[in-house]
């Protein structure tokens, strides 16, 4: 599918200088230009930070005719991003959060009544799984967690009161893919709604609003910021009335993104594809280093042709890219595994969050998904000694190097 986008260019003027001539653009000009246009006071190029609470009305009759009014509800530079975000992902409107977990809470909030039911991915970021299983289940909400991947577990799950699919692809952290297509047709002919967590794959490798997913939830905070400064979130519908439901439930729950995280995302973003192509090759060279290494039990990237998915995700991932995330286990068990994460020497950094330009190495078991229970964490095959790598913006032979330091030290 193309990854020209359309959607956003705003023209300052009608024809000339400032004005935007072509129906669509590519990718790497929609990540500059989409949502923004130069400050009309003083021509400034980037969005200016709109750090306000209030904006004054002109009369009563006149209230937000300018479409803002209080923060909460709307700002000029989150809207800008919200703009860019929309155009990325090819959707009818963005919504913008705090944080990840807001915008994946706030879809649940969307969707979901009290006695209602969704079939969920049993692997995806742990917030997600905590939320649901402990949190909304105590407004009597049912969730059953299942396999993605395979169709017939994900029909048999569907009750008469399921509401909502939820998937995530590629999965947080074991990279299995769901098959975004399928989901949607089953979806749509049982009448609910599909929701997937595109966060691995960002809409450079993949639109799952193009494969016919209803909402689709991105963290900002990892390849749109991609930099380890910020936190956030979004929500990207395929429909204005869609959109409409999710901003209503955000000014409820109070908890869009501010306009000086806007600002900074405005600005990562831009880099966005140059970024994620440099981290698909460095992913699909470490990838294949690990593959090669005799101590490296077990290795998945999308990239790689062992990976069980690979057919779908050459179907499913745009311009042979597989993104910047994967994992392997090592010979020896978890002992070796946390061993290997606490010996590997910089450029590597030991840390929670992923697609920023440093490279990180992450334990989930005890880090970003110590808050599912070690029994879900078993069956999806989360091990104490998994090792997650979320590839950055380094030299992959400095990268290689160190691990490979780490991997004979074993």
């Amino acid at each position: 599918m193309s990854d020209k986008m359309s959607k956003n260019f705003r023209s300052a003027a009608e024809s000339g200088s400032g004005h935007w001539g072509s129906p669509e653009y590519g990718q790497h000009t929609g990540m500059v230009h989409a949502g923004v246009l130069p400050d009309p006071t003083t021509g400034a190029v980037l969005t200016p930070i709109y750090q306000s609470t209030t904006f004054i009305q002109e009369s009563i009759a006149k209230y937000c005719e300018k479409g803002f009014s209080y923060t909460r509800s709307a700002n000029p530079t989150t809207a800008a991003l919200e703009q860019r975000i929309c155009a990325a992902e090819n959707g009818a409107g963005a919504a913008a959060f705090t944080t990840g977990m807001a915008a994946c809470c706030t879809i649940v909030c969307s969707v979901m009544s009290a006695g209602d039911h969704a079939v969920v991915t049993n692997c995806s970021y742990g917030g997600t799984n905590r939320a649901m299983r402990v949190m909304f289940t105590r407004f009597n909400m049912e969730f059953t967690f299942v396999d993605m991947a395979n169709l017939d577990e994900v029909k048999a799950a569907i009750k008469p009161n399921t509401k909502m699919i939820f998937s995530e692809s590629p999965a947080n952290p074991t990279l299995v893919l769901a098959d975004l297509p399928a989901l949607s047709a089953l979806a749509k002919e049982k009448g609910l709604v599909h929701v997937s967590d595109s966060t691995f794959a960002t809409p450079v490798i993949c639109r799952p609003i193009d494969h016919g997913v209803d909402l689709v939830l991105q963290s900002t905070t990892k390849y749109y910021d991609g930099h380890n400064i910020t936190v956030g979130g979004a929500v990207i519908s395929a429909t204005k009335e869609w959109d409409e439901k999710i901003r209503f439930h955000q000014n409820v729950l109070g908890n869009s993104m501010s306009p000086q995280v806007a600002f900074y995302q405005l600005q990562t973003s831009k880099t966005m594809p140059l970024r994620i192509k440099h981290q698909s090759a460095n992913a699909q060279a470490i990838a294949e280093f690990l593959e090669s290494h005799p101590k490296v039990d077990t290795v998945r990237y999308p990239g790689l042709k062992s990976h069980p998915q690979k057919a779908l995700a050459d179907k499913q991932h745009r311009g042979g890219m597989h993104g910047g995330m994967l994992w392997f286990e090592v010979k020896g068990g978890t002992a070796a595994g946390q061993k290997l994460m606490d010996t590997v020497e910089k450029p590597w950094c030991l840390c929670e969050n992923l697609g920023a330009s440093e490279s990180i190495i992450t334990c989930p078991a005890v880090m970003t998904h110590a808050n599912m229970l070690a029994e879900d964490r078993a069956k999806v095959g989360i091990t104490d000694g998994f090792i997650r790598v979320s590839c950055g913006l380094e030299d992959a032979e400095d990268l290689i190097a160190t691990l490979k330091k780490a991997l004979d030290n074993l």
